[in-house]
């Protein structure tokens, strides 16, 4: 058995977010650029393990 894809997200942005979207990233997707300062939010913050995994509760108490 598969397990099966999530759905993606559609997410509603704020203008200055559209805005730095628009000027900043001009032929990039957004989602495309969402998704990397996403990843690199997270992994900031000790949210993935150095291979890019989201950590597991006993992961991140360690």
């Amino acid at each position: 058995m598969t397990t099966p894809t999530p759905r993606p997200m559609r997410l509603a942005v704020s203008p200055r977010t559209a805005e730095i979207l628009r000027r900043c990233y001009r032929g990039e997707q957004s989602a495309d650029v969402l998704e990397r300062a996403l990843r690199m939010l997270a992994q900031a913050d000790g949210h993935l393990t150095p291979d890019g995994r989201i950590r597991t509760a006993r992961e991140a108490a360690r």
